[in-house]
């Protein structure tokens, strides 16, 4: 039996995990979206591969992230996986006498520093649009005052 992924709580544990409001998600995917539509959205365990490709790109991240995420699999890959969780992973000798080979970085530091690049562009972007609407401001009081 087949587990179904739920695209909806996927696409919500990827927009909070970048921490992204679902109100800027709304904004960055056009007029025509709106928060309450994202929390809809965040409900369906459907979505549209169309929409969820236009949605992983407004995220960052690959549509097959947002498709093959099972929160489930990934708890028990941790939890199963650490470094000491069985005896073959400090490089001792196996009982096949093979030598397991230590995973010379850790991914999850390589992820972390990938969410860091990320909410680094998306404070540059907010910081530019802030500076776009000042710009904007000061244009229509310009006219108003003109």
């Amino acid at each position: 039996m087949t587990k179904t992924i739920h695209h909806g709580h996927n696409i919500k544990r990827f927009r909070e995990m970048l921490g992204i409001k679902q109100e800027a998600l709304a904004f960055d995917l056009g007029d025509d979206w709106n928060q309450k539509k994202i929390s809809i959205l965040e409900q369906k365990e459907r979505v549209d591969e169309q929409l969820l490709d236009k949605i992983a790109k407004q995220l960052k991240v690959p549509a097959e992230a947002i498709k093959n995420f099972d929160e489930e699999m990934a708890i028990y890959n941790i939890q199963n996986n650490y470094e000491g969780s069985n005896a073959g992973a400090s490089g001792a000798i196996g009982p096949v006498g093979t030598q397991n080979n230590e995973c010379t970085f850790n991914p999850l530091d390589k992820y972390v520093a990938a969410m860091e690049k990320n909410e680094q562009l998306y404070e540059r972007m907010l910081q530019i649009e802030r500076e776009k609407n000042e710009l904007l401001q000061k244009i229509i009081d310009n006219r108003l005052m003109g």
